[in-house]
């Protein structure tokens, strides 16, 4: 069953039970690209900003009441999911996101039409363009969207990054008292505290957690009612502010106008901020990931310092192997949050004069690596770090092996002197102490308190 809906291209036939119309329509058939959907806070952005739309413009009296409050109501049935099998335009789409746009506008026109009495695809009523998009392009409202979607995400993001980092700091504690080798370039270095290894982890985290939280406020300062270029042409006077301001008591979101809507609308540089936050964080979380893999490496082979929860077999032909998949899983989602941020740094440098049409690839790639962000780091926080577990003394066996020791007799002996100690150590096999005592550099009962990685990593000697 079809319909036919005219638009100033000519006419299409359209499913019958659809609620998009045939701008719509002409998208799906223009872009069988991916198969990928925009991330769905976009649609909930998008049905917040056109039921602020609608609420403004019937209060300031440019819109019919009773026609506004179709498109309110069929607002928030979009908004309660009703409609999501019917936002259908792929992510790679038509430059602004104008398919997306009108794709939110027939959904909800149909809708309000049907409450009103008339049928799918009719528009008595309600125009899509007349009146759902009323005082709107799609250059102020879907930079309004993304911002508003990203502020949707940064919530849940926040909370998972803080659980992640309250877990590393937890297992500083647990382990502020177990000594092991410190090791740079991968060799053996002056002994550290296992605990102050998991603080550092946590604070480094935190710090890159800190200049994505601070960008809440950034991403609130909004372009809506610039319309096509940021001049406000066809909107009223006072829309911008009013329907702001009930997007900011609905959202509890900082919510602003913007200071220059000109500005607003060509660049993205906020975007690209939070988007760069994301990546700098990846960049640490690989590499707190990736040591804990290398300490957890073996079981006999390896560093096997510290042991990862098992949550799963490792290995499809070597029974009883078990892998670091939590941290594997983690460095990849990663990875892909960099590729993401290289999309969009592409992107936001590509604005032209008053508007970047890039717009849809940048707020797919930021949206889905603040979802892969939330969903990853809580995943690694719940099932590999609250479990973490030590070996004590292993690490302590290997952190006495470490010929890094005899940097602490560099201040008495020399550095020269004290590297021809570590050398013969390793050439005979013998420890630093025995080598120590057997040259007359210092007694054993001195060598052994110069020597204790506990007292060098500056935790209580034995």
């Amino acid at each position: 069953m079809t319909r036919v809906e005219h638009d100033s291209l000519g006419q299409q036939r359209i499913p019958a039970a659809a609620y998009y119309g045939i701008q719509t329509h002409r998208a799906v058939q223009n872009f069988p690209i991916s198969g990928l959907r925009m991330p769905r806070e976009l649609t909930l952005a998008y049905g917040l900003i056109k039921k602020a739309a609608a609420t403004a413009n019937v209060h300031l009296k440019v819109l019919d009441a009773r026609k506004g409050r179709a498109i309110i109501r069929a607002c928030d049935e979009l908004l309660a999911g009703k409609f999501d099998a019917h936002v259908v335009v792929d992510v790679y789409q038509a430059g602004a996101g104008t398919s997306f746009n009108m794709n939110i506008n027939e959904v909800v026109a149909n809708r309000a039409n049907e409450l009103l009495g008339a049928k799918r695809g009719s528009y008595r009523f309600v125009h899509p363009n007349d009146h759902v998009n009323m005082a709107q392009s799609t250059n102020d409202t879907f930079p309004t969207a993304i911002r508003l979607a990203a502020l949707m995400q940064l919530g849940p993001l926040e909370e998972s990054l803080d659980e992640l980092e309250d877990a590393l700091r937890r297992k500083a504690r647990e382990f502020r008292g177990i000594v092991k080798s410190g090791r740079t370039h991968l060799q053996d270095a002056v002994p550290v505290s296992l605990g102050r290894e998991f603080g550092a982890y946590a604070l480094a985290l935190a710090k890159a957690h800190a200049h994505i939280r601070r960008l809440g406020p950034v991403l609130g300062e909004l372009n809506l009612g610039g319309t096509a270029t940021g001049t406000g042409m066809n909107a009223h006077p006072r829309y911008r502010t009013t329907a702001i301001a009930h997007l900011r008591r609905w959202t509890g979101f900082p919510l602003r106008a913007a200071e220059d809507l000109m500005e607003r609308t060509q660049s993205l540089g906020d975007v690209a901020q939070l988007s760069g936050s994301l990546r700098n964080y990846s960049l640490e979380l690989i590499r707190v990931a990736n040591d804990l893999r290398l300490m957890n490496s073996g079981p006999n082979t390896g560093f096997a310092e510290i042991e990862l929860p098992a949550v799963q077999p490792g290995s499809s032909i070597m029974p009883g192997k078990v892998n670091p998949v939590m941290p594997e899983m983690v460095t990849m989602v990663a990875f892909q949050v960099v590729g993401h941020d290289a999309t969009v740094a592409m992107a936001v440098q590509a604005g032209q004069l008053e508007l970047n049409v890039m717009m849809p690839v940048v707020a797919y790639n930021v949206l889905q690596a603040m979802t892969l962000l939330t969903t990853a780091t809580r995943a690694l926080a719940r099932r590999c770090v609250k479990g973490i577990t030590a070996d004590a003394a292993r690490c302590r066996a290997l952190a006495e092996r470490s010929l890094a020791l005899v940097t602490a007799l560099a201040p008495t002996i020399g550095y020269l002197n004290a590297a021809n100690v570590a050398k013969e150590a390793l050439a005979r096999r013998r420890s630093l102490i025995d080598v120590v005592a057997e040259h007359g550099v210092l007694s054993r009962a001195k060598a052994s308190r110069a020597l204790d990685p506990r007292r060098l990593a500056g935790l209580s000697a034995d």
